[in-house]
């Protein structure tokens, strides 16, 4: 029983720290940058922060999304063309998908 409130004590602990740090992470900006920021370089820097940071965290999950790199470099080169094509996001998805699918199809043939 008591290793089992040691335990619960260490996850408290452990979710306080990470609550914290989320917190800081977020609030130190706002406290350090009170007035607008006028640099147009870096205005146009931090636009593309999120778009960059998407970026990197979704293209590793594609390439690892199947067991095979074939497939998911497939369904990856069709998603880019179709967006380039101004296809829908359904569209988009589909044709990824499917791309996939019968490059893996294929393979096992």
């Amino acid at each position: 029983m008591k290793k089992i409130m040691i335990s619960l004590q260490m996850f408290f602990l452990h979710l306080a720290v990470m609550a914290g740090v989320t917190y800081l992470i977020r609030a130190v900006p706002l406290v350090l940058c009170r007035g607008e920021v006028s640099n147009r370089f870096l205005r146009s820097f931090l636009a593309y922060v999120p778009y960059a940071v998407l970026g990197a965290m979704t293209f590793p999950a594609i390439l690892y999304s199947t067991d095979g790199l074939a497939s998911s470099a497939a369904g990856t080169i069709t998603a880019l063309v179709l967006a380039f094509c101004r296809k829908g996001l359904l569209t988009v998805a589909l044709g990824a998908c499917a791309a996939s699918f019968l490059v893996k199809a294929v393979m096992l043939l």
